[in-house]
C-alpha cells in the first residue's frame, strides 16, 4: 500500500513488514502526545487494537508506533522508518509527526480510514521501507463558503479531517456575504438573529427559474468556533476567517440598516438576499460603519489565533458610492481621486487596525487596485495577474487563480455534469496547475506563500454536492500542493491515476461522495437545473 498521496520526496523500499497487534505499544516522545492522541485514536477505532502507551522506546520494538521530534529537520519535514525495529515517526516539529502519521495511516491500507473495525482478525501491517518528505508550500489551503449555503457544524469539523488526510493546513473560512452572516457577534446580535437566514433561495444559476421556497440559514455560535478551531489546531490546520467588507454586504445591512448608504436607497427595506451575484448595496463608508465592524473583528480576534484574517475586498461596485452626497464628502475630506481610492482607504483602515493588534490582513485581488499597505497579503484569484503584480510590488501571495483551482467549476463538459459552473476543469487540469507564475524572479516568488483551492456554494446545498465538487479534485491539488513536481507537462498524471486507484477506496471508506471517473452516479445528477457553463479552454492570466 505504498500508493500515497500527495507523492512523498524520496522513498526507500525494503523487504519485510511490521505486523501490528494486540500487543504493539505506541510511544509518544516529548513534545509528540497532541499527535499521539490523534493517531491512537483513529487507529483504535478502525483496527480495534488497543494500542497500548509505551513507557519507554524500546517498548515498541518490533510491532510498535514511535512518534518523536528530530532537531534535525525541517518545520512540517518528516521521515518514517519501517523495519525490524518498528515504524518510527520522527518530525522537525509536531506538525511533521503529524504528516507522518498520515502516511503511516494510509500505509496501512483503506480501512484504516473506518470508525469501527470490519474484520477483527485481518493482518494489519506496514511494509519495510524509509520515507523522506517535506511540503513544497507553507499555505496548503481550502476555501469553504459557508454563506451561501450553510454547513453544519459536524460537516466543517469533517472537512477539516478531509483536509488533514490530504496534507491541507489552512482553512479559509468564508463567513458573510450577502446571502448570510454565519458567526454570532455578542455586541451585534441581529447580525445572526436578522442576518443568519434568508425565506427563500435561488436553485440552480442566478437567471434560473427555481426557487427553493423555505428559508434557510443557521449560523456558528462562539463555542462553536472555538471548538472548530480547537478541532483544526489539533490537526495543525489555521483556520483564516474572512468577514467581507465593504461589498457583499446586504446580510449585514438588512440586520443593521444604517450600515448602508442611506441617503441613495431605503436600506430599511433590505432583506437578507435570496439569489446570487454581485450585489449594489454595500457598506457606507462612515464612521459609524468603521466602529461596528472594528467592534465585530475584535470579537473574531478573540476566537480565531491566525496570523490572518481574510477581509474579503472584491466585488465592491461603487455605484452608491457615485450617488452618495455622504461617501462625495469623505471622498473630498479625504483628497481622494476617487471611489477606488475611496475603497482603498477602507481597506487600508482594517489594515492599519489588524496590523497594530499583532495581525496581518489579507484579501481578494481587488484590494491592490488604490494601493495597498505594507503588511498586507493577496488572494489572487482573477487569475495569475494580481498575484505576479502583488509578489513584485513586495506584497506576499496566495495563488488561488478561477481559472484554475474554483472547485465550483464543472468537472466535465458533458451534459450529465449537475448544474454546470464556468470552465471545464478536469483532475488532470488541476494536477498540472502550477502555483508560481514563471515571470516571476526567484526574489520574488519567495512571496508566494503557497496556493489555495477555492469552493463558492451558490449550487450546492449539501454536504453530497460539495463532496461531488470537491473530490476528487482535492487530491490533485493537495500533491500541487505539498510534493516538488516537475512542470505542468511533464507532470507523471497516469501516474497519478494509478495512485488514485488506491486512493478512491480510502474516500469510500470516509464516506466521501466523489465524482466517479466515468461520470455521475444517477442521483448526482441534477436534470432541469440551471447552470452557467463557459465554453473553451480558460484564459491562463
Amino acid at each position: 500500500m505504498t500508493e500515497l498521496i500527495p507523492a512523498p520526496r524520496d522513498v526507500v523500499a525494503g523487504s519485510g513488514e511490521v505486523r501490528l497487534t494486540e500487543h504493539s505499544r505506541l510511544h509518544a516522545g516529548t513534545g509528540t502526545q497532541g499527535v499521539a492522541h490523534w493517531l491512537g485514536t483513529a487507529l483504535r477505532q478502525a483496527t480495534g487494537l488497543p494500542l497500548h502507551e509505551a513507557r519507554e522506546p524500546g517498548d515498541t520494538d518490533g510491532d510498535g508506533i514511535g512518534l518523536r521530534l528530530a532537531p534535525g529537520l525541517d518545520p512540517e519535514e518528516y521521515r518514517l522508518v519501517s523495519d525490524r525495529n518498528g515504524v518510527l515517526v520522527e518530525g522537525g516539529d509536531a506538525a511533521g509527526v503529524f504528516w507522518g502519521a498520515q502516511t503511516l495511516r494510509q500505509l496501512l491500507g483503506p480501512d484504516a480510514y473506518r470508525r469501527a473495525p470490519i474484520n477483527r482478525d485481518r493482518d494489519w501491517a506496514v511494509p519495510y521501507l524509509t520515507i523522506e518528505d517535506a511540503p513544497r508550500f507553507g499555505w496548503r489551503g481550502l476555501m469553504l463558503d459557508v454563506a451561501r449555503h450553510f454547513m453544519p457544524k459536524e460537516g466543517v469539523l469533517r472537512y477539516l479531517d478531509l483536509m488533514a488526510a490530504h496534507k491541507l493546513n489552512v482553512f479559509h473560512f468564508h463567513l458573510t456575504d450577502d446571502q448570510g452572516w454565519r458567526i454570532e457577534i455578542e455586541r451585534h446580535p441581529r447580525l445572526t438573529e436578522i442576518g443568519s437566514w434568508r425565506a427563500r433561495t435561488k436553485t440552480g444559476h442566478r437567471a434560473s427559474p427555481l426557487w427553493e421556497e423555505k428559508p434557510h440559514g443557521g449560523y456558528y455560535t462562539r463555542d462553536d468556533i472555538r471548538e472548530i478551531v480547537a478541532y483544526a489546531a489539533e490537526r495543525h490546520i489555521t483556520v483564516v476567517p474572512e468577514i467581507d467588507v465593504p461589498g457583499h454586504s446586504q446580510a449585514a445591512i438588512a440586520a443593521y440598516p444604517e450600515l448602508g448608504n442611506t441617503d441613495v436607497i431605503d436600506t430599511t427595506a433590505l432583506s437578507v438576499w435570496d439569489t446570487w451575484g454581485i450585489n449594489p448595496n454595500v457598506l457606507a463608508p462612515t464612521d459609524n460603519t468603521l466602529r461596528f465592524y472594528e467592534g465585530v473583528f475584535e470579537e473574531v480576534l478573540e476566537l480565531f489565533p491566525s496570523e490572518f484574517v481574510h477581509v474579503g475586498g472584491d466585488e465592491c461596485p461603487k455605484d452608491q458610492w457615485r450617488r452618495s452626497d455622504t461617501a462625495q464628502a469623505r471622498i473630498r475630506e479625504l483628497g481622494l481621486a476617487d471611489e477606488d481610492e475611496l475603497q482603498s482607504w477602507f481597506i487600508g483602515h482594517f489594515d492599519n487596525w489588524l496590523a497594530a493588534r499583532g495581525r496581518r490582513l489579507i484579501g481578494w485581488d481587488e484590494i491592490l487596485e488604490g494601493g495597498l499597505a505594507e503588511g498586507a497579503a493577496v488572494s489572487s484569484w482573477r487569475g495569475y495577474a494580481g498575484g505576479i503584480a502583488a509578489a513584485r510590488a513586495g506584497h506576499d501571495v496566495v495563488m488561488c487563480p478561477e481559472q484554475q483551482v474554483y472547485l465550483d467549476h464543472r468537472q466535465d463538459p458533458g451534459p450529465e455534469e449537475p448544474v454546470p459552473i464556468g470552465w471545464v476543469r478536469t483532475l488532470e487540469d488541476v494536477y498540472r496547475f502550477e502555483p508560481v507564475p514563471p515571470e516571476l524572479t526567484p526574489e520574488e516568488a519567495r512571496h508566494v506563500l503557497g496556493t489555495q483551492a477555492n469552493l463558492w456554494t451558490e449550487v450546492m446545498e449539501d454536504h453530497a454536492r460539495v463532496d461531488y465538487q470537491v473530490f476528487p479534485r482535492l487530491a490533485a491539488f493537495a500533491e500541487v500542493a505539498w510534493s516538488a513536481l516537475p512542470g505542468p507537462a511533464e507532470r507523471d498524471f497516469d501516474g497519478f491515476q494509478r495512485r488514485m486507484t488506491a486512493h478512491y477506496r480510502r474516500l469510500d471508506a470516509l464516506g466521501v461522495a466523489y465524482r466517479p471517473p466515468t461520470g455521475p452516479l444517477p442521483w448526482q445528477r441534477r436534470p432541469g437545473v440551471l447552470g452557467r457553463p463557459i465554453d473553451g479552454p480558460p484564459p491562463n492570466r
